[in-house]
């Protein structure tokens, strides 16, 4: 079969999920070397992303699902469990970095994320009713984890709307509030300007990224619950939660200061 004509929204997609693959994969490796004992959990979920990444492109150039039916739940599973995780992690570090640095305060809280995620991506299956996410589209074309019943969303729609208040609000009023307590807090110190500055533009920047990043996927859930439907614009939400995580990296790596002798 001819492989399908591709939109302009296509091409863009693909751009983004061939740089994210490039990008984030020695940027999370750089980071793994360099922060092992602070960075594994969030290098691993971004490294498992990564990996999903080939998937997506073939998705997007096949303009269907080709693998087997039951690929796609594995799949949805780990690509949204990294994605939401992604959530918190991209902002707990920054904020709670002293914490962090106790092995067993690190493992309980990671995996009390993993457990929050799982529950909800749980819930998502049941749902589901057991027919692997694959269905057809309008164009008669196999899809993974696009078009549900009206049962379906009935439940679908409010775990999202419920998913975007716990997964990403909560963490955004709690980074928002750190972060203004951070600027309050360096103003104030006997750091150098320079170094005011430095740690200014690290807690500034975990914000944004943090924001831009996972806004508009957020949106989408909660714009899905007002309109009680799946937006069809859900896919290219997801754009800017890939763009994470070779961003991440760059704010990991702006945490402290580092030569390549942290490489050795």
């Amino acid at each position: 079969n001819d492989i399908p004509k591709q939109t302009p929204s296509d091409f863009v997609s693909l751009l983004v999920y061939i740089l994210t693959f490039l990008l984030g994969l020695p940027g999370n490796l750089l980071v793994l070397f360099v922060y092992i004992l602070y960075a594994l959990n969030l290098c691993v979920a971004n490294l498992a992303l990564v990996l999903w990444m080939p998937v997506k492109v073939a998705e997007t150039v096949l303009q269907g699902w080709a693998l087997p039916a039951a690929v796609c739940p594995v799949y949805s599973f780990f690509l949204f469990s990294f994605l939401v995780v992604g959530h918190y992690l991209n902002i707990a570090y920054p904020i709670t970095y002293k914490l962090y640095r106790r092995a067993h305060t690190s493992c309980l809280v990671s995996a009390i994320l993993w457990l929050l995620v799982l529950v909800h991506l749980g819930i998502a299956f049941i749902v589901e009713g057991g027919g692997h996410f694959v269905s057809l589209s309008e164009e008669n074309v196999s899809a993974c984890y696009e078009n549900f019943t009206q049962e379906q969303l009935e439940v679908l729609v409010p775990l999202r709307l419920e998913m975007a208040l716990l997964l990403f609000l909560v963490p955004l009023v709690l980074s928002a509030f750190c972060t203004l307590r951070c600027l309050v807090l360096v103003r104030h110190s006997a750091l150098p300007s320079d170094g005011k500055r430095r740690v200014l533009a690290i807690a500034l920047s975990t914000l944004v990224v943090f924001v831009v990043c996972y806004g508009p996927y957020n949106v989408s859930h909660v714009v899905g619950f007002v309109l009680d439907t799946n937006v069809e614009w859900r896919s290219e939400a997801m754009l800017s939660c890939s763009c994470s995580v070779f961003l991440e990296p760059v704010v990991m790596l702006m945490l402290s200061p580092w030569t390549p002798r942290d490489l050795l």
